[in-house]
């Protein structure tokens, strides 16, 4: 994408927000990118805007990936990090953990960002081998945030028992610090709402209702639910939209954090066809 196409994408994005009713969702007290928020019963400590990097993510690649490379990714996070952004998101299937381990080479402690990865895995034979991959990959001994990948359907704790009991063993030994799921149905996240093992979510929120679940009201009201059962709740607000006749129209994620439970974070883009099970998704 071109610096006239960026624009121009950006324009028509903020356009198509202009109608939302803004202030009646805006709180009484002022926010900013660098508060710090508490996630979830871990109470991991965050900023509340995050840095993401899977805009299309799919295959191991990412727009980020893609279109910035290692440079322009590390001159994001470290500028993202002088203005207090220090939560940051990353997937195995984004292809971003190199990118994130070279932004820290560069200067930023690690003890002052949260990291956020995503895996498939579905077994606990996979699981054991992505931690150790992606500690290695991402240049650290411990992930802050670990989220099962893509939850399609209401049976993902059966189908991923394997890889949630790894993940629960990894929390208690320090390699993992909170854990949760990425929901991309409302049945998954009824699910994860109802599931005493997970304490972060990442759902699908946004003004334009884009690639959602369900209606906004409705998911608000399962990540209310979570937040009184003191999961932690994450959400993003991609300002991406389709484009009209079938083309994809692609603005810069913005991942907002906020007090609720849940994380949100896809967005559409090509689907996809290499998911462990399920039929294909839109990445964001």
């Amino acid at each position: 994408m071109n610096r006239r196409q960026f624009l121009h994408s950006a324009t028509v994005g903020a356009a198509a927000l202009n109608a939302f009713p803004h202030q009646l969702f805006a709180g009484t007290s002022k926010k900013t990118v660098a508060d710090r928020v508490k996630l979830g019963p871990r109470q991991v400590e965050v900023s509340r805007l995050a840095m993401g990097t899977g805009t299309n993510g799919v295959g191991g690649s990412s727009n980020q990936v893609r279109e910035l490379g290692f440079n322009g990714i590390v001159d994001l996070f470290k500028a993202a990090y002088d203005q207090g952004i220090t939560f940051w998101d990353s997937a195995d299937t984004y292809g971003s953990h190199p990118y994130l381990a070279r932004a820290l080479k560069s200067g930023v402690p690690r003890d002052k960002i949260t990291i956020l990865t995503k895996t498939e895995s579905m077994t606990a034979k996979d699981m054991r081998a992505d931690l150790d991959r992606f500690r290695k990959e991402l240049g650290t001994d411990y992930i802050d945030i670990l989220l099962l990948h893509y939850l399609h359907n209401d049976a993902w704790p059966e189908e991923r028992k394997g890889a949630m009991e790894v993940i629960s063993e990894a929390q208690e030994k320090g390699i993992v610090r909170t854990k949760g799921v990425s929901c991309h149905t409302l049945g998954a996240l009824k699910r994860a709402a109802a599931s005493p093992w997970v304490e972060v979510d990442l759902a699908r929120l946004n003004p334009a209702q884009v690639a959602m679940d369900s209606d906004p009201d409705t998911v608000r009201g399962v990540l209310r639910q979570m937040k009184k059962q003191g999961q932690g709740s994450d959400w993003d607000e991609d300002l991406r939209r389709r484009r009209a006749a079938r083309q994809a129209r692609r603005v810069p994620a913005v991942r907002a954090r906020a007090g609720l439970p849940r994380l949100f974070h896809h967005w559409p883009g090509k689907p996809r066809a290499d998911a462990r099970s399920g039929p294909p998704h839109p990445r964001g």
